[in-house]
């Protein structure tokens, strides 16, 4: 059978069997119509493919400049082709079986300087404290200097700070109890700014069950209403808004705790990592900070 027969059969499959969008058998369509001219090429045919033809077609595409995550996706799609093939015997084997996806490599991660998080810290309090504490404004703009301290102080993700309990704050508000993915649960510290912005707004709020209570149906603030108003303040405070959101504070405050010196499995547990691989994006700036400790202490730095 020719090899856009089989595409077509098995693209059947994945609109009958597995329910496949339609922009889904689209791309797969394009990707394995590419892939098979290539094998055509070649001077063979998707039921007789070899590993080498794979391999081979795969180095084309990095040639190309596709991105890992691009290439991961071709062989994907060139995977479930030959698994197909192999289920209805019209191969005798599969030889995407034993090659592995190329991984993507992960950026790092965007974040702000310390004197730009001061700026937009010393912002929200100034904006906080100009306006009537009783009118919506003035509400709005203390529970933004609250939300930027407790973001800031803690590195917590932003779905976890905008549906902070109030019984999450422990003691004298030095500590939160954090819920994080899988219902985790993690115990933070709170520096002396961020603790006593809590304590007065705790002051502030009428009985209830959320830190940060809204008339939505989830009863506590939206992050996207952070998000809109951090990147407001942002602009008030001249950085660009595009660089600035709550995950952006997430990272500077991984990022400036190594930079101080703190050990790289502190950061994973206050960040709620379960795995320190997802921590260890942020190694970048421990080599900058192992540079500069070598720059400086070692005997013949000078020369």
């Amino acid at each position: 059978m020719a090899d856009d027969h089989l595409i077509g059969a098995f693209l059947e499959m994945m609109s009958a069997e597995r329910g496949a969008a339609a922009n889904t058998i689209a791309a797969y369509g394009r990707d394995l119509a590419d892939y098979c001219g290539f094998l055509k090429a070649s001077g063979s045919g998707a039921a007789k493919a070899l590993r080498p033809s794979v391999i081979a077609y795969l180095e084309r595409l990095d040639g190309e400049g596709l991105s890992a995550a691009s290439v991961a996706r071709r062989l994907s799609a060139v995977r479930q082709f030959h698994r197909f093939l192999l289920a209805e015997g019209i191969s005798g084997d599969d030889p995407t079986r034993i090659i592995a996806s190329p991984k993507a490599r992960r950026g790092l991660p965007k974040i702000l300087s310390v004197e730009e998080v001061d700026t937009l810290l010393t912002l929200a309090e100034t904006e906080a404290g100009a306006l009537d504490p009783v009118s919506a404004a003035g509400v709005r703009a203390r529970r933004l200097y609250v939300l930027l301290e407790l973001l800031y102080a803690t590195g917590m993700r932003v779905s976890e700070l905008v549906s902070l309990l109030r019984s999450a704050v422990m003691r004298d508000a030095s500590f939160l109890t954090v819920t994080g993915k899988g219902e985790r649960e993690r115990v933070v510290p709170l520096n002396d700014r961020s603790r006593d912005a809590l304590m007065a707004w705790v002051k502030s709020l009428e009985p209830g069950r959320f830190l940060f209570p809204a008339e939505g149906q989830s009863g506590h603030l939206e992050r996207q209403i952070f998000g809109r108003d951090l990147k407001a303040l942002a602009g008030r405070a001249g950085i660009a808004g595009a660089r600035v959101s709550p995950h952006v504070l997430r990272h500077a405050f991984a990022s400036h705790l190594l930079q101080g010196g703190a050990n790289l499995r502190i950061v994973q547990m206050l960040l709620g990592h379960a795995d320190i691989s997802t921590t260890q994006i942020y190694t970048h700036v421990l080599d900058a900070r192992l540079r500069e400790l070598v720059e400086k202490h070692h005997p013949l730095s000078d020369d």
